[in-house]
């Protein structure tokens, strides 16, 4: 590759913020838990985020020169066939999530031309709204798959986009707020140090079950890192940039949840924003609080400025206007992450006995083109499956939802549970060691694992505390659907060896 197009520190940060950060986090917490899951964010940080964030280091810093990403950092530290049970659930769980988003991403374009959620009216060829977002999914799958093929530029180029887009509409609310804040005299939800530790002004969070199923959230919201070591292989000067670039994004993703969701409290206060704010015939949930969020931030804004209630109004339904067009960017930009990184690293770094000779060529831009060729087809095919298929097809979906719920996690745990052996082999050049005692290494790991494992534990229990025993099921047997698929064809691969 040429040294010019290779990734730069700021290239890699924005490619991480893209891929991890999710601004729609933040107004979340604050629906489910007020300013109390701002410790719970802190904790999912220090505990997991981080400590994963400099074992990554570790990893890409010593791994350098492979292609394969977390495949190659697992099968060196630990075993080839670990190794590839770990990256190919990591990989489905990718897939389901392309294919959830090139539905759900219309949503916030929907915010762009209409100012809330028409997405259910929408209609292509007199086609009802679920075929019509389908077809919309399989162009935009076809479109961001055609553009990523023609080389890393582009693919820079659109994560950079949706990284930036990201970050401004997290100085604005900063500012917004801050605005607010200033014109009011204070602040919108009152808050003391113990609302910290206390129960959620949302009454459906009081309670242990309920604060243990935030934690969940808190450690999921921490998830993608990894997408980045399939990368290594083409960041400039990668034994610096690297280290700077996740050091650097992690940093600023813990701190940025936990100073934006203070913020949200300078301008909303929890009962009014989501309980009276709203339309009558409109409830405020986890698919549409961010929205809901944003447009009061506009209409406080205008209030505070001594706007009329109709002008308050029409001031935050503009504001979520390009709040919407900002997370069409920001989901754009990490699809064009998360269509080629994942894939590489299953491509590159597995045997090439596994999968089709054709799948391992690389077209005169270095992309795996025929590879994303056939993934855009899987994903096209299953979005026109759900979204064609009636009922029948929308529960099979659900069903894959719930098997990736657990999948897309147990790999953070394969990672760390390798490091453990990574530390041990003295044969490998370790030229970055955050964790220069084997023992505290081994403490870090144990930490993520438990934390990792608990919050997989309850997102297992917890839907069949509530009844539904299908989604706990599912969630059990997606991981071990994934596992026996991925041992089938290793064990192929080991026949065809022989």
């Amino acid at each position: 590759m040429d040294k010019n197009n290779r990734l730069t520190t700021m290239a890699l940060v924005l490619m991480i913020f893209t891929s991890v950060y999710g601004f729609t986090n933040v107004p979340k917490a604050f629906y489910l838990m007020g300013y109390s899951s701002i410790i719970w964010y802190l904790l999912s940080g220090i505990l997991f985020f981080i400590p994963y964030a400099f074992m990554l280091v570790e990893y890409g810093a010593a791994f350098k020169e492979y292609k394969g990403g977390i495949y190659s950092w697992m099968a060196e530290s630990y075993s080839p066939k670990f190794a590839f049970i770990g990256i190919f659930m990591w990989y489905a769980s990718y897939v389901i999530w392309m294919v959830n988003v090139g539905a759900g991403i219309w949503i916030p374009m929907s915010y762009v031309v209409f100012g809330s959620d028409k997405t259910q009216a929408f209609s292509i060829f007199g086609l009802d709204s679920v075929k019509s977002i389908g077809i919309l999914g399989v162009l935009l799958i076809v479109a961001i798959t055609y553009i990523s093929i023609h080389g890393l530029e582009k693919v820079k180029k659109f994560t950079s986009i949706g990284g930036s887009a990201v970050a401004l509409i997290n100085i604005i609310i900063l500012v917004l707020g801050c605005v607010v804040l200033i014109k009011n005299g204070h602040l919108a939800q009152n808050f003391s140090f113990s609302d910290l530790f206390s129960n959620s002004p949302n009454l459906d969070y009081h309670g242990i079950i309920p604060v243990l199923s935030f934690v969940v959230f808190a450690v999921f919201a921490f998830g993608g890192l990894e997408v980045v070591g399939g990368l290594v292989d083409q960041t400039q000067n990668p034994e610096k940039t690297l280290p700077k670039a996740i050091i650097g994004s992690s940093l600023i993703i813990v701190v940025g949840y936990s100073l934006l969701i203070f913020v949200m409290g300078m301008f909303t206060n929890w009962e009014f924003a989501f309980t009276k704010f709203l339309p009558e015939n409109e409830k405020v949930n986890l698919a549409n609080v961010s929205y809901v969020a944003i447009k009061n931030l506009g209409y406080q804004l205008g209030l505070a400025f001594g706007a009329s209630d109709s002008t308050a109004m029409s001031i935050g339904a503009w504001i979520s206007r390009y709040f919407g067009f900002s997370m069409f960017l920001a989901l754009g930009g990490a699809f064009f992450a998360i269509i080629y990184s994942p894939l590489k690293q299953l491509i590159e770094g597995t045997p090439k006995e596994i999968w089709p000779s054709s799948w391992e060529k690389l077209n005169k831009h270095d992309m795996p083109a025929v590879a994303m060729i056939y993934q855009a087809g899987a994903i096209c095919l299953i979005i026109l499956a759900v979204s064609f298929g009636g009922s029948g097809a929308k529960k099979f979906f659900d069903i894959l939802i719930s098997m990736t719920n657990v999948a897309m996690t147990i790999p953070y745990m394969f990672i760390a549970y390798a490091f453990i052996y990574f530390k041990r082999k003295k044969e490998i050049n370790k030229p970055i060691e955050f964790f220069k005692n084997p023992k505290k290494a081994e403490i870090a790991v144990w930490i993520i694992l438990a934390v990792v494992g608990f919050a997989n534990l309850f997102t297992i229990i917890s839907p069949a505390l509530k009844g539904d025993f299908q989604t706990a099921i599912y969630s059990i047997v997606g991981p071990i659907v994934f596992s026996l698929f991925a041992l089938g064809l290793y064990a192929r691969y080991e026949k065809k060896s022989k």
